[in-house]
């Protein structure tokens, strides 16, 4: 691509060069003998186009189709994306376009650097492959994407596809909803307590990452509807947040539901703030009306019901993970070792002895929380740079979209990358969230999405893109 465009260059400007010796000037008047110049740069660039221009038009764009492909199919397939990943980069380096990466190389660098130092140092270096493959994601999607997805049109493109492969997704998590009532129905069970322990899916393998991938994509389209001058899509973005939202809410994971309602108390706040106010109505009119038992499960985080939907086990993760800390502060016990230590059972020797015997019922193979558990994995100074990183990309976001009061467009990309950066913090508090790749691949492509939209938020490029975008 890159010796096409210098052949191009050298056509046109031998072309321009023969325009100006036939008629001597540059200037364009009427009856002169430009048209015979006029007429041989014509003549150029047709020759140009039949002879060069196909081969590009019709594979120049492949970089970025299998970019958004690779991001997308994360959504229903961790292999499929991965494969695609690769593809798009070989086709990326072939293409001969400029390589580009959002400014948050040197966090995820640091941070990578830090996680082969604990790993060095781990007791089961083997052990912890897993995670460093995960850099794999961390350095390729944002390359891929970034070097791909220039204009806020693309970005648009991008965003509605994800919504929608989503919004299926959502879909079908309802379908698994409806199996379950009826299932608990079947064997006269209490639906709380039948379905608790095996919630919806999706197309994914678990409900936590279906829940991140609806928290995000979900507050994206929401920004979009609220604040794009795009209205072409809104009645099929308004009707897939809606659908995005109920299986939210009846997927019943409270620390989806808490990273939702901030990101989309951030929203209303920036689209009428006296909304906020009115927001605990509806809520509570649910909570009321109590369906699907929907009540307990709010509930159950001030009173659970017994070992049911127990919070004591999410504590005693807390208090292993500080235990770990105080001994291994700097390197932590190395990549993938807390999951290590669930297996061989050897967890319950950093529990401290004050909690009780036996342990409540819970998934120990991690720490439940995000910040808790790099510290404990990788020691303090890797907690600290994935901190920096995530705080770094909110703070650009916040300004870029004080810069794009011009630019609705940008400013609704910027203002749901917001929110999304708020709901991913706040579930980091209770869930390992970025620690799968069914999450971070999402989480990384609107990072990227927040990035290009911050690029055009105040440049001439991007203004006049908004006036495309109005006038379509």
């Amino acid at each position: 691509m890159a010796r096409k465009n210098k052949r191009v260059h050298k056509i046109v400007s031998a072309a321009r060069t023969s325009a100006r010796a036939t008629t001597g000037s540059n200037d364009r008047e009427p009856g002169s003998t430009l048209g015979v110049g006029r007429n041989l740069e014509i003549q150029y660039l047709s020759t140009l186009n039949s002879n060069y221009m196909p081969s590009g038009s019709k594979f120049e764009r492949l970089p970025c189709y299998l970019a958004c492909a690779a991001a997308i199919s994360m959504l229903f397939s961790i292999a499929v994306s991965e494969i695609l990943v690769a593809l798009a980069l070989a086709a990326l380096l072939i293409s001969g376009e400029k390589l580009r990466f959002p400014p948050i190389l040197i966090p995820i660098t640091v941070f990578f650097g830090l996680t082969l130092i604990s790993l060095a140092f781990s007791g089961d270096p083997k052990g912890g492959i897993p995670d460093i493959r995960k850099f794999y994601l961390y350095y390729f999607v944002p390359l891929i994407l970034f070097s791909t997805l220039r204009t806020l049109r693309e970005v648009r493109a991008f965003l509605l596809a994800a919504t929608g492969v989503m919004t299926l997704s959502a879909l079908w998590s309802l379908v698994q909803f409806g199996q379950k009532v009826l299932a608990a129905r079947a064997l006269g069970r209490p639906l709380y307590a039948y379905y608790v322990g095996s919630r919806l899916t999706g197309f994914t393998s678990h409900w936590m990452i279906l829940g991140g991938q609806e928290m995000m994509l979900g507050l994206m389209a929401a920004a979009w509807l609220l604040f794009s001058s795009d209205r072409r899509w809104k009645p099929l973005v308004a009707a897939a947040v809606s659908i995005i939202l109920i299986s939210v809410v009846v997927g019943e994971t409270r620390v989806i539901w808490f990273g939702t309602l901030c990101g989309g108390v951030y929203l209303i706040w920036l689209w009428r703030r006296w909304w906020v106010l009115a927001l605990p109505l509806p809520i509570l009119a649910v909570l009321l009306a109590n369906p699907f038992d929907l009540r307990e499960r709010a509930i159950s985080v001030f009173h659970p019901h017994g070992d049911t939907d127990s919070n004591g086990f999410r504590y005693v993760c807390l208090r292993e993970g500080w235990e770990i800390i105080k001994q291994h502060p700097w390197l932590g016990l190395g990549p993938e070792r807390i999951k290590a230590l669930e297996v061989s059972g050897e967890f319950q020797n950093w529990i401290p002895a004050d909690i009780p015997r036996p342990l409540p019922s819970g998934w120990y193979g991690h720490l439940h929380n995000l910040y808790v558990q790099l510290a404990a994995e990788r020691g303090i100074p890797a907690a600290l740079v994935m901190i920096w990183l995530l705080v770094k990309i909110m703070a650009d976001f916040i300004r870029g979209a004080r810069q794009a009061r011009d630019n609705p467009d940008a400013r609704a990309i910027l203002y749901g990358s917001v929110a999304m950066m708020a709901g991913t913090l706040a579930v980091g508090c209770a869930e390992y969230n970025l620690g799968e790749s069914g999450v971070l691949t999402p989480f990384l492509s609107i990072v990227v999405c927040g990035y290009v939209a911050l690029g055009q938020a105040g440049s001439r490029a991007g203004l006049a893109e908004k006036d495309a975008f109005t006038r379509v």
